[in-house]
């Protein structure tokens, strides 16, 4: 669909303009199919680097590449006719310096169509985001728990309490200055999270960071409760997906071992000789 007056792709200055006004709705997309359903109600749709996980099979988000995050990237943007994507930058394609992130950053975006990326870090990234923003890079923040961290943050727990909790703060104003149209915070106590974004002037978006965040964001596998197992306390399940498909994969299983798939419904007639 092409964008018009009546129907366009959200920008990052759009979702700046939310704050305070309309919570921002985000879930993440890694599909064509499930983009176009997600863009019928959200406002943000990220191509998350969970993929790895969700949709490969690694066990963290570290193993994912530049290539499956642009291959997943362009899947998802010709879902999209109204909501902005955003696309995760993948562990060890930013880290290093403002030069590398930028050259990916553009690579993500040019290859996808994404309107912004999406990188993980407190103050030590502020100068890269602050780059980046400076060269026409929109830039999602994700401060709190960052998964791409996991191993030096010892495993993935609850970030911000006690001492911790001013450190996060100032992780996300200084973000927010560097010039991030948002900041996600996951895993953060619900009233450290309100402080937050009491103290900065874009969109906090939450998952496991309490209701008074900006916005939300789930992994929509999650809470299409896709997987039997994966029950954070964070996530609400919206539906039973993964139990109505096993059942149904069963279902299907049972009737083509008895011969009742394909029935004659489902089966062409010879055909016919004039």
């Amino acid at each position: 669909m092409s964008a018009t007056a009546e129907q366009r792709r959200l920008m990052p200055a759009d979702i700046v303009a939310m704050k305070g006004r309309v919570p921002v709705v985000c879930l993440t997309a890694y599909t064509t199919p499930v983009a176009r359903i997600a863009d019928r109600a959200c406002d943000l749709v990220l191509v998350g680097d969970s993929v790895g996980m969700v949709l490969h099979g690694l066990p963290s988000t570290l193993g994912v590449t530049m290539e499956m995050m642009i291959l997943h990237g362009q899947a998802v943007g010709r879902g999209l006719a109204r909501a902005l994507m955003v696309i995760d930058m993948p562990f060890g394609s930013y880290e290093e310096g403002p030069a590398q992130a930028f050259g990916n950053a553009a690579r993500l975006m040019a290859e996808t169509g994404a309107g912004a990326v999406k990188l993980e870090g407190g103050a030590h990234m502020a100068p890269t985001i602050a780059f980046l923003v400076a060269r026409g890079i929109p830039v999602m923040a994700h401060v709190g728990l960052t998964p791409q961290s996991v191993n030096t943050l010892g495993g993935y727990r609850v970030q911000g309490r006690g001492a911790d909790g001013g450190r996060l703060l100032e992780d996300a104003q200084a973000v927010a200055q560097a010039g991030a149209f948002a900041v996600v915070l996951e895993k953060v106590p619900a009233g450290l999270a309100a402080r937050i974004g009491a103290a900065i002037a874009v969109p906090t978006v939450g998952i496991g960071a309490g209701a008074e965040c900006d916005g939300q964001v789930l992994v929509i596998d999650d809470m299409l409760g896709l997987f039997q197992d994966f029950r954070p306390k964070f996530v609400k399940r919206y539906a039973e997906l993964g139990a109505a498909a096993a059942e149904a994969v069963a279902q299907y299983a049972a009737e083509v071992r008895a011969g009742r798939f394909p029935g004659p419904e489902h089966s062409f007639a010879d055909e016919v000789a004039p």
